[in-house]
């Protein structure tokens, strides 16, 4: 093991420099750290700050227009079920709700249409097939 302590110490003696009679130990790679002028660096602090207050308050926007457009949304849900609603308790006392007979009359008239213009289309391929 004191070996080893006395590599390290070799490598550390290796790695430092004589300047002038001072032993210079090596610094950190990279740029040196300049002499950053106070006045730019507050400047940048202040532009950064201002981006900062700018995107906070987009998000602020952003996030109240989402909470507005739910709020509509929550409230044409609920007026839909009371609807709903309404519609059992008429139809619990036996009378069906106009809405309800405008649907199932609309529906069975989509049907009909449907029903309708399959039987034309199918008689117009079995026309189209049969002029070879």
């Amino acid at each position: 093991m004191k070996w080893a302590g006395a590599a390290v110490r070799e490598r550390q003696y290796l790695n430092e420099q004589v300047v002038g009679g001072k032993v210079k130990k090596p610094g950190k790679r990279g740029r040196k750290p300049a002499k950053i002028d106070l006045k730019a660096k507050l400047e940048r602090s202040r532009q950064s700050a201002r981006e900062c207050r700018a995107r906070k308050k987009l998000r602020y926007q952003y996030l109240e227009e989402l909470v507005s457009s739910r709020e509509r949304a929550i409230c044409a849900l609920r007026e839909e079920l009371e609807m709903y609603k309404q519609w059992c308790m008429a139809m619990d006392q036996g009378k069906i709700p106009s809405e309800i007979k405008a649907l199932l009359t609309g529906e069975e008239q989509s049907k009909s249409q449907q029903n309708s213009s399959r039987h034309t289309k199918a008689g117009k391929t079995d026309a189209n097939s049969n002029s070879w």
